[in-house]
């Protein structure tokens, strides 16, 4: 059976257990201004912080109140980059006419990947091990919380039917890159430069900027300019036509709240079960509780922690393999050459138990 759901807490009984979730509606490209959940007064949000902290207090384990957190962890925000858009511009990664045409769609598809987070908030530090596995029609996408210092998360997706693999490795760098995206077999490379400060005044404000380029020659063929809450083009240098590659509105239209298929099959690492009664109080506004309960989450990873370092064992991966240079470069490999499809085929957005599914790859 199908759950439809918006942000309303859904449970089954396992058992002697309880799973239970807590979903919301995706982030979008304007910051959630039509979001499930609203945060309270940036005043309000400010007057917390001074609650937890006091003249002399110890700040190694400080804890951001949960008014400063909207009801979603980091790995869901990753993942909804993935798998979440109205318009399906990884079908045209594959399938349009030339190689630069499919280029130029991997370049557009990157910019769909960017979120913008609403103002003064932000989401659940995933757990070390945390999951999150989703299905969309024929694509499928893993993700595992790596590390926790630094926080790493990584992402692997494929699509049979398409014949689309994509692998991320996501982690905080302490200066900002841009990005940069190229094709192995093409010889085509582009490189992007996001501004999301108005340091550079309004019209900088959630700007790209950037260029296409043959990576032999370095000869540039495009130049790419536009804003992500908006539109992207790209001009052909020969002969100055400009052309829409990217419009926001499209790719975040009607996204909805994802729903659930095989609830009773739901593991305990999946993020909206983790993290399930701190978003439910939060959704609630019951402070004190999403408080507690937050503080149980990061105690109950602490205690491990220590158990794992009084026995002197490293935490292990179960679905990617991890290594890093001491330049901070991380590299995430995964495990398994396919992400496992939902047992049952669905238009809509699943969760389902990859663990229990995983003898049968």
């Amino acid at each position: 059976m199908i759950f439809n759901i918006s942000h309303f807490q859904l449970e089954v009984s396992k058992g002697n257990d309880d799973i239970k979730i807590v979903l919301t509606k995706p982030s979008s490209f304007d910051g959630d201004a039509d979001a499930d959940y609203k945060a309270p007064n940036f005043a309000r949000r400010f007057l917390s912080l001074f609650r937890n902290v006091r003249p002399g207090s110890d700040l190694t384990n400080f804890q951001l109140p949960p008014q400063f957190n909207i009801p979603k962890s980091q790995l869901q925000f990753v993942g909804e980059s993935a798998y979440l858009f109205g318009k399906d511009l990884l079908y045209q990664c594959n399938n349009a006419g030339s190689p630069l045409e499919r280029f130029i769609s991997v370049v557009a598809w990157s910019i769909s990947t960017t979120r913008a987070p609403a103002f003064g908030v932000a989401p659940y530090n995933p757990v070390l091990g945390e999951t999150h596995h989703v299905s969309r029609g024929s694509l499928n996408v893993l993700l595992e919380q790596v590390s926790y210092q630094p926080p790493v998360a990584a992402l692997h997706a494929t699509d049979n039917k398409e014949n689309i693999e994509f692998i991320w490795c996501q982690h905080p760098v302490p200066k900002f890159h841009g990005t940069r995206v190229e094709a192995e077999e093409t010889g085509l490379e582009a490189e992007l430069c996001y501004i999301t400060s108005s340091i550079f005044g309004s019209r900088g404000l959630h700007s790209v900027k950037g260029k296409i380029y043959q990576s032999s020659s370095m000869k540039t063929l495009y130049e790419v300019e536009g804003h992500w809450n908006s539109t992207v083009k790209v001009k052909d240098i020969n002969n100055g036509e400009e052309t829409i590659i990217y419009d926001a509105k499209e790719v975040f239209s009607e996204l909805k709240t994802p729903v659930v298929e095989n609830l009773q099959r739901i593991w305990p690492t999946e993020s909206a079960a983790v993290w399930n009664e701190v978003s439910s109080s939060i959704l609630s506004k019951n402070w004190s509780k999403a408080r507690d309960e937050k503080s149980s989450v990061e105690d109950n990873q602490r205690k491990l922690a220590k158990e794992r370092n009084s026995k002197g064992e490293t935490w292990v991966p179960k679905l990617f393999t991890v290594s890093y240079s001491k330049e901070d470069d991380w590299e995430c490999s995964p495990i398994q050459e396919r992400v496992p499809a939902s047992p049952h085929c669905c238009p809509h957005l699943v969760f389902f138990d990859f663990w229990k599914s995983r003898s049968s790859w």
